[in-house]
Order: C-alpha cells, then sequence, then structure tokens
C-alpha cells in the first residue's frame, strides 16, 4: 500500500472498521509480547518460590528497557503520523531514523552500566539472601539484550503508526512462540534453570527484531538510514514531547514495582511472589487494552494532523466504549477464577492466599483502565505533552507509589494488596478533568 493509499485509508475509511483492522493485529501482539513475561514466570515457577520471585525482581529494569524504548518509539512515531497525515514525509524519515539509533545507543548505556553494578541493583532491586542469586544469574543474561530490545520497541511502534500493524504483529508474535518453545527446553531440557528462561528471552526478542526491521522494506514504511538522523533541537523535541509520557509511565512504572517488591520484602517470598503473579496477570489483560488503545492511535495521529477533529472524537469515545464493556466481563471472570488463575503460576499455598485476595481487589477497580488508557493514548498522539505526561504520571507515580508507603502502615499485607486498586480510583479523577480540558481545545481549534 503507497503512502498516498494509507493516507485515504486513515481519513475516509469508516471508524469502526478501520480501528477494527488495525486493533486486532496490535491487540494480538500486545498480548504475545505478555507472553515472553508470562512464560518466564509460568516455567521459573516449577523450579522454586525462590527463582520465581527473582523473575518478578528482574521486571523494573525489563521496564526500564521497554521506557526508552517507548520513548523512542512512541516519541518518533506519534510525530510521524501527523506528518503523514499532513504529507510531510521527508520530516517523517528524519523523525524514524533519529528514534531508532538513539534507543540503540540508549539500550548499550543501559547494558553497560547494568553489568557493572549488577549485585547492588539486584539488592536495590528489592533482593533477599535466597533470591539473590536467581536475581543475578537472570537479569545479568538480560540485560545483553537491551540495545536490540529497546530498538525492537521503536521498530514495532513505527510500524504500527503507519497504520501497517499486520507487518508488527508478524515480527512480535514470532519472538513469542519462539520464547514459548524455548523456555522449557533450556530449563528442563538442557538443565539451564533459570538462566535458560533469561536465554530463550534474548533470543527470541532478537529474532522479532530482525523480523521488525525485514518488515520496515516489506510494508513500504518510511525507511531508516543512519543519513537522515537529524540531532537538531526541533527534533529531539518533537521525539521527546511525544514520548515523554511513555517515559514517565514505563519508569514510573519500574519504580512502582521496586517499591512493591520492597514492601512485600517483610512478608517473605510467598508475598514477593504472590504480587509478582499478580503484577503479570493484570498487565497480560491490560495488554489486550493497550493493544486496542494502539489500533486507535494512528487513526487518531493521520486525523488530527489533517484537521479532522470530528473522526478524532468519534474514534475516541468508540474505543472508550468498546473497552470498558470488554474490561468489565475480564473483571467479573478474573474475581469469580481468582484463586484457580495464581495457582496455575505457583501452586503454593501461601503464594496462592497472598495473591488471590491482592486479584480481587484489583478486579473491582479494572474496569476504569478503558478511560484512563483511551486518554491518555488520545492526549499523547495528539502532541499535547504536558496532559499526556501528567495522566501517564498519575497512576503509578502519583497515586501507586503513595499507597505503598502509606496503606501497609495501617493495614498490613493487605495494604500491599489494595493499593493497586485505590491507585486506579484516584486516577479516574484526575482523568476525566484533563480529558474536558483537551475535548474544548479541541473544540477551539476546530472553530478557528
Amino acid at each position: 500500500m503507497s503512502q498516498n493509499e494509507k493516507y485515504q485509508m486513515m481519513t475516509k475509511a469508516p471508524i469502526p472498521g478501520l480501528i477494527g483492522r488495525l486493533a486486532v493485529p496490535t491487540i494480538i501482539s500486545m498480548l504475545i509480547t505478555s507472553f515472553y513475561n508470562m512464560a518466564d514466570t509460568f516455567f521459573v515457577g516449577r523450579i522454586s518460590t525462590s527463582a520465581t520471585a527473582a523473575v518478578g525482581l528482574s521486571f523494573p529494569i525489563m521496564a526500564i528497557i521497554q521506557a526508552l524504548g517507548f520513548f523512542c518509539g512512541h516519541g518518533s512515531g506519534n510525530s510521524m503520523s501527523r506528518r503523514l497525515g499532513s504529507k510531510d514525509s521527508e520530516t517523517a524519515k528524519q523523525l524514524a531514523a533519529t528514534g531508532f539509533f538513539s534507543a540503540l545507543f540508549f539500550g548499550l548505556v543501559l547494558m553497560v552500566l547494568g553489568l557493572i553494578f549488577l549485585k547492588p541493583l539486584c539488592f536495590l532491586l528489592g533482593s533477599t539472601g535466597t533470591t539473590l542469586p536467581y536475581t543475578q544469574k537472570y537479569l545479568g543474561i538480560v540485560l545483553l539484550g537491551a540495545p536490540y530490545m529497546t530498538a525492537q520497541l521503536v521498530l514495532n511502534n513505527q510500524i504500527r503508526f503507519q497504520g501497517n500493524a499486520f507487518y508488527s504483529m508478524i515480527g512480535i508474535t514470532a519472538g513469542g512462540v519462539l520464547n514459548i518453545a524455548l523456555d522449557p527446553l533450556f530449563i528442563f531440557v538442557f538443565h539451564m534453570g533459570i538462566a535458560g528462561a533469561a536465554f530463550a528471552t534474548i533470543l527470541s526478542q532478537f529474532v522479532s527484531f530482525c523480523m521488525l526491521l525485514a518488515g520496515i522494506k516489506f510494508s513500504n514504511c518510511i525507511p531508516i538510514h543512519f543519513r537522515n538522523i537529524r540531532l537538531t533541537k526541533s527534533r529531539l523535541l518533537e521525539i521527546a514531547g511525544g514520548g515523554l509520557p511513555s517515559l514517565f509511565r514505563q519508569g514510573l512504572g519500574s519504580i512502582a514495582v521496586m517499591t512493591l517488591n520492597i514492601a512485600a520484602n517483610p512478608y517473605g517470598d510467598a508475598a514477593i511472589a504472590a504480587m509478582s503473579i499478580v503484577s503479570r496477570i493484570t498487565m497480560f489483560a491490560s495488554s489486550a487494552l493497550i493493544g486496542f488503545g494502539q489500533g486507535f492511535q494512528p487513526v487518531c495521529g493521520f486525523n488530527y494532523g489533517a484537521k479532522k477533529y470530528e473522526r478524532v472524537k468519534e474514534a475516541f469515545w468508540f474505543c472508550v466504549k468498546i473497552s470498558t464493556v470488554v474490561l468489565f466481563v475480564i473483571s467479573i471472570i478474573g474475581a469469580l477464577l481468582s484463586g484457580h488463575i495464581i495457582g496455575v503460576f505457583r501452586n503454593d499455598a501461601d503464594v496462592i492466599q497472598i495473591g488471590f485476595t491482592a486479584l480481587r481487589l484489583q478486579c473491582l477497580t479494572f474496569t476504569l483502565n478503558g478511560w484512563i488508557i483511551m486518554n491518555n493514548m488520545m492526549m499523547q498522539t495528539m502532541g499535547k505533552t504536558l496532559y499526556a505526561s501528567t495522566l501517564a504520571s498519575a497512576r503509578q507515580g502519583l497515586f501507586f507509589i503513595p499507597a505503598l508507603l502509606i496503606l501497609p502502615r495501617l493495614f498490613g499485607l493487605l495494604g500491599i494488596q489494595m493499593a493497586q486498586a485505590v491507585a486506579d480510583a484516584c486516577t479516574v479523577v484526575i482523568t476525566t478533568v484533563l480529558n474536558r480540558l483537551v475535548m474544548k481545545q479541541m473544540q477551539e481549534e476546530q472553530s478557528s
């Protein structure tokens, strides 16, 4: 499909069908991405509770890798969709190259620093004496893949922001399927233990990186060339403006998980493992919602760039309605089957008991995430950096982290289990206020 054909599709095709076509591949991509961590948690859970906890303790670093990748990927991809909507392909090429090579550099720096300070980093993440050997082994291997893992996220986002979600899905799915196959092979057949899970992760991510790089050419997307890098103030600010909300969201998410692990530490490895499993389960459920929202983002970006504001509003409200209904159903199922779901990952009575309560409490407010996430995606794609960054910071930074610091002092372990639900409820309030401001601004832009 040529760039002109993509423009016509994005700005004229009926909204429900258009978002449906774009969202199905992105939902599959997000679900498969979640399988990377879910597979590790599932198979490592067959080793020991301490090993399961170690995977959870390593997650903040995975979140930082994702934060850097999404910062460059969303920052360049958001702007590229608006530039293509206004038919400025030359600037889109510069944004593509600058975002990609910046991610490679950030990933390399993270790898070097992480390996140099590996042991103190593991303690900072909340490792205990029993989990430290597992965390060091797992994280030390995962860090080796940081450069191409960050760059892979840029490729994934740039491809889908140009309306080629199918090629993005192929690259992500291939790596996810490989990861699920390699985990049991490396862990149990080759007797590599938790190191096998880590090697499975970085090898499968490398396969995804290679396939997405090839997908740029096959999907007729904006090519990435070193000569198109522009480290100018205007380009860097444009990428930073679009990427800051993702950096805040993922970066604060990493700090939030570290805070969660530290808060759970006094209650033992079972509490750390249980909260880690609950986090992975809710992340997996949220990944479908995020994938659906990612189908909305290129539609939002193209039409906002083309000044077709009514289509932006129509697409936004369509996504809010669908996501709210689906999340309500998922919440009911999750609440009813919470004990069984936790038991799938770790058949430990203490882990199941702690995770059962935490998952049920999170299901109480999980439906609210449709409203929160769709607003965040709309504001970020439109380039409303301040609003999007505020909202991206709210759930994990403004509310969840303080809840983890305050509630356990009042309610003990129950305070940790209820912290995420409290954060969701508080975030809805600030989301509603920001939504009214953005809608008012869009109305003014439309009238001018």
